[in-house]
């Protein structure tokens, strides 16, 4: 058992200790504020305060995790060995120069993003405008390297002290904006849509609208069975977020009033499981989100506990709030929309902190690491260059055991269009990881 001292416990100190020690290091650890205690005790020990007590891993605390305000931060960054640091600290005896706790804590809890910003043409933060885009750490899990790296200070000190095994897994998400490209639109969307390819010489997309409204053809994005043969083959943990709410300017989905599109979504939980994709408009409306999971509640006869926002549309505090008032407990918004990497600079899932309120909730946030939009549009790659990205993020987790967590949409498997050639992407990235993944396969 690890002993920690503090000189006081604070929400954010106890939280970031239970993140770090308990969550990624697989330590077992008591905390305690008594220095006679501390000093007396034989086993192993750590302490995160301002001078070194005795023998024991010692880490130089910044203030940050005891303060309660939140406000604009002075980040004394340096890189180091090719990793970022910052929130220097001054004592020589010190396991690290900066403070890799506070740093975890600024990152996970997303303290930039309470601060004043630009917002994007969607209400969203940019990546452009956190700190690990503009010091070029995005694409690296920082928080679990900094506790890979504390676990082998803790090793050094204390062989004897045991640690829980922890293994690389993986997530296959889809995300459903809309389940079909031409089936189930109704009279005027149809029509509407037959008149805007004809008005743009597309002819071909013309007749292939027709060829499958008649039964002739299959709709383009009506590739479920597809995706059901890899998960079963590869046997890979997967959820489909299902965009439930009303049609849109930025809500393109089938009715959920549509029967057919019911009985896929109902199919879709006998192979995987299902969360709901909250509309565009819905991110800060807690009234018309609790409408959409409760539709979809209704039509799978089950509890939804899993979210993904539409657009990857949410704002910190409210919109997480608003989860939880909706009884959601776990949410998989958190990342870019413009591009890969680790928006919270974790690749686990972690408890949501709730800055404003300086308290710890049960949301469970699982950050994911890349999108197919944001390799193909946020960053035109190639196909073969996307492969290479989602090939690199995913050794950055291997190393860390962490767990990697992917979006695809139903129509960017569809292989046509301007998605031609990404499900070949799509396969080997599910190759890749599906001989990696030690965690046992569950629906």
């Amino acid at each position: 058992m690890l002993l920690i001292y503090l000189d006081k416990i604070t929400n954010r100190a106890g939280y970031t200790l239970n993140l770090v020690f308990r969550d990624l290091i697989g330590v077992d650890f008591t905390i305690t504020t008594s220095r006679d205690e501390f000093l007396q005790y034989c086993g192993p020990k750590f302490s995160y305060c301002q001078q070194k007590l005795c023998d024991e891993v010692f880490l130089a605390s910044s203030p940050l995790l005891f303060q309660t305000a939140i406000e604009f931060l002075e980040i004394d960054y340096m890189d180091q060995d090719g990793l970022p640091y910052f929130f220097r600290v001054y004592s020589k005896d010190s396991v690290f120069t900066h403070d890799v706790l506070a740093s975890s804590f600024y990152l996970v809890s997303r303290y930039e993003e309470y601060l004043p910003f630009i917002q994007d043409e969607h209400s969203r933060f940019k990546a452009e405008d956190s700190l690990a885009y503009k010091k070029g750490f995005l694409q690296k899990p920082v928080v679990n390297i900094w506790a890979e790296k504390l676990k082998h200070k803790l090793v050094e000190r204390y062989p004897e002290l045991t640690f829980r095994d922890r293994y690389f897994s993986f997530v296959n998400t889809i995300d459903v904006d809309s389940a079909f490209s031409y089936i189930g639109k109704g009279f005027m969307r149809g029509t509407g849509g037959f008149f805007r390819d004809l008005f743009r010489g597309d002819a071909h997309l013309c007749w292939k609208r027709l060829k499958v409204l008649m039964g002739k053809d299959s709709d383009p994005f009506d590739n479920f069975d597809y995706i059901i043969s890899l998960i079963k083959a590869l046997r890979v943990r997967t959820v489909f977020f299902v965009l439930f709410g009303l049609y849109g300017k930025f809500d393109k989905n089938i009715s959920p009033y549509n029967r057919r599109f019911q009985m896929l979504v109902k199919s879709l939980c006998d192979y995987a499981k299902v969360g709901i994709h909250p509309s565009y408009e819905s991110f800060l409306d807690s009234e018309e989100l609790k409408e959409q999971v409760k539709m979809l509640s209704s039509i799978l006869h089950k509890p939804i506990h899993r979210s993904r926002f539409h657009y990857l549309r949410f704002r910190l505090p409210e919109t997480y709030r608003h989860l939880i008032d909706n009884n959601i407990e776990m949410d998989f918004s958190m990342g870019y929309s413009g591009n890969v990497g680790f928006r919270a600079g974790i690749c686990n899932s972690f408890n949501f902190y709730d800055l404003a309120l300086d308290v710890e909730t049960k949301l469970k946030v699982y950050p994911f690491a890349y999108m197919d939009v944001a390799l193909k549009n946020g960053l035109n790659l190639s196909c073969q260059s996307a492969w290479e990205t989602i090939q690199r993020l995913t050794d950055e987790v291997v190393m860390v055991n962490g767990e990697m967590i992917s979006i695809w949409h139903n129509e960017s498997l569809s292989d046509e269009f301007e998605w031609k050639g990404w499900r070949s992407v799509y396969e080997k990235s599910l190759d890749y990881v599906s001989v990696i993944d030690k965690v046992p396969y569950s629906r």
